[in-house]
């Protein structure tokens, strides 16, 4: 991937370093909550956050301490936020709409949001309440050497997916969904919740497209690393390496083809419009 010639963007908090404990009495318990919350199929920030609106996640489990990466880490994470901005800013001008920059937080270990005190455990994440995406970039690291995904267009995946949550935010299909969700059962929150990520997968397409069409940041190889990242942190996959089984009823984020698919779609096309996941018959 080309991207050590692009812009930087100005709303990077680095955090690293500076975390706070996860909850009073944590440490354990909190571990158990998360692991617990693997097992059957929930977002661990259900558990871990105090209050405000769920957070947005790319599933995971837990990670390692964050690497102390240096200025490397934070460059590539700020070159990827400012060709989102730059992207979707254009997008959103197309629909007379002016698209807010969101912040992206690095930080290590636990970290307060408005959506409450999260760990690495749960991975990255998007809190509609701050408008901030927040990143332990351990994560990479994970992505890299326990899942088999490397390569830093698999990382730039990861950062243009918790970005469409943004865009969902500020297009108001999250609030819509959050209400839809709390109407109905578990199963059919969980079902929402899929093809609320799925359209984000989308959309981290549709920014890849437009990135790669007008700033030519692709090199040979670069798309395979993203579809390899979908495919390494679908739900199928990750309960299957986790306990053993897979229970799709208790998905939330989609299966490794869903994701691949959805991804694709939007790279291919570099159209909001096809990543409308909740008309889809099939997702």
């Amino acid at each position: 991937m080309r991207w050590t010639m692009g812009r930087r963007s100005d709303n990077v908090e680095d955090q690293r370093g500076s975390s706070a404990p996860l909850v009073a009495g944590g440490g354990i318990g909190t571990i158990v909550l998360v692991l617990l919350a693997l097992y059957f199929g929930v977002d661990p920030t259900v558990l871990l956050q105090g209050g405000g609106q769920p957070a947005q996640t790319t599933q995971a489990p837990a990670s390692s301490p964050a690497s102390q990466g240096g200025d490397q880490i934070r460059d590539f994470v700020s070159v990827v936020l400012a060709d989102t901005e730059d992207t979707w800013s254009e997008l959103f001008r197309r629909m007379n709409r002016e698209y807010v920059d969101p912040k992206l937080v690095l930080f290590t270990g636990s970290v307060q949001s408005a959506c409450g005190m999260a760990g690495a455990a749960v991975g990255p994440f998007y809190c509609p309440g701050d408008h901030k995406l927040y990143l332990d970039t351990s994560f990479f690291r994970d992505l890299r050497d326990r899942f088999g995904a490397p390569g830093d267009f698999a990382q730039a995946y990861v950062i243009a997916h918790e970005v469409g949550h943004h865009v969902q935010a500020l297009l108001g299909i999250s609030e819509r969904v959050d209400n839809a969700r709390r109407r109905g059962d578990k199963a059919t929150a969980n079902a929402l919740s899929v093809r609320l990520e799925l359209q984000a997968d989308c959309f981290a397409g549709v920014w890849g497209h437009h990135a790669d069409k007008t700033r030519h940041i692709l090199e040979e190889g670069d798309l395979q690393e993203a579809l390899n990242a979908a495919t390494a942190i679908g739900d199928d996959r990750l309960q299957r390496a986790s306990q053993g089984r897979v229970v799709p009823e208790s998905f939330t984020h989609g299966s490794s083809a869903q994701r691949v698919r959805w991804f694709q779609a939007g790279f291919d096309s570099g159209d909001i419009r096809k990543c409308d996941t909740f008309k889809a018959d099939r997702v």
